[in-house]
Parts: C-alpha cells; sequence; structure tokens
C-alpha cells in the first residue's frame, strides 16, 4: 500500500518538474535556476526596495520541455523580478593564529544581499527574432584604392679607415 502511494507521489514530482518553466540567469556575477513566484537570496543590488527590476542574461531556458541554450545568453529573454527587501546575512569569523607566536587575529564579516521575489519569465519571441531578420546593416565600399606609402631612403654612411 505505501508503495503504491510512494510511487504516486514520485510520478507527481517528475511531472511538476516537467510542467514549470525555469530559467538559469546570471545576476551579480552568480547563476541561479529560477521560475516563476519563486524568491532568491542575491547579493546587494541597487534597486529600491518595492522596485522592479529585469535581468537579461539567461543562460538557459526550459520552456515546457523545449531547451533553448545561449551563446552565451538567449536573446530576447529576460527574468522579471521585484525587489522584496534588502538585509544581512549571518556572521562570519575569520579566525587566524600562529601558534607558539602569540598571533591571534579575529574578524567578522556580514555579506548584504537582496531578497527578490521573480514575477515571470519572457521567453525570446518569434516576431523579435523576424523583426531582427529583416534589419540589415549595409556596408558601404570606398572607391579609393589605398596607395602603399613610399619607403624612406636611408643613406648609409661611408665607412672611414682608422
Amino acid at each position: 500500500m505505501w508503495f503504491i502511494i510512494n510511487c504516486i507521489f514520485a510520478t507527481l514530482k517528475f511531472l511538476i518538474k516537467i510542467i514549470v518553466m525555469y530559467a538559469i540567469v546570471e545576476i551579480a556575477g552568480q547563476q541561479f535556476k529560477v521560475s516563476k513566484d519563486q524568491k532568491v537570496y542575491v547579493h546587494r543590488l541597487a534597486s529600491e526596495e518595492g522596485s522592479k527590476v529585469s535581468f537579461d542574461k539567461i543562460l538557459l531556458l526550459d520552456d515546457n520541455g523545449n531547451v533553448t541554450l545561449g551563446a552565451p545568453a538567449v536573446e530576447g529573454a529576460s527574468v522579471e523580478a521585484k525587489v522584496l527587501q534588502h538585509l544581512k546575512g549571518d556572521k562570519v569569523i575569520v579566525f587566524k593564529k600562529k601558534r607558539r607566536k602569540g598571533y591571534k587575529k579575529k574578524n567578522g564579516h556580514r555579506q548584504s544581499f537582496t531578497q527578490i521575489l521573480i514575477e515571470g519569465i519572457v521567453a525570446a519571441s518569434a516576431k523579435k527574432k523576424a523583426a531582427k531578420k529583416e534589419v540589415e546593416v549595409e556596408v558601404t565600399e570606398t572607391t579609393e584604392e589605398v596607395k602603399p606609402k613610399a619607403k624612406a631612403k636611408t643613406t648609409k654612411k661611408p665607412k672611414t679607415e682608422e
């Protein structure tokens, strides 16, 4: 009986992982796997609390099994988020000691974090891709021929015999 229930829950967990759209995004120099309505702690952002931020450096995008890899980023995709609060992490103690020398140093550090709520993942649309293909950059060719510069003549000094 318990075996059957566990199998059902395992299958449901697997199906939920497939259905959920997620992205791997680079935020403040670190990579995070995010999905909609997820809270993430990232290194301190310059945005104010309550403001909305957008991250454009999407490294991987999974939309219901349709995986898009960026080279290095997926063009046109972005992650929309809202800044919930700024806070500090737990204190980290840094203790240095050299035995038999009387040398001891104790320092502490608290990292500043920002808690963000992922509001949505915007995938690259086909319209944006089509518009980019239509816009072509025209290269103007110059008709002037570039002539090589004449080499400067060097005069050799005659050798004097001593």
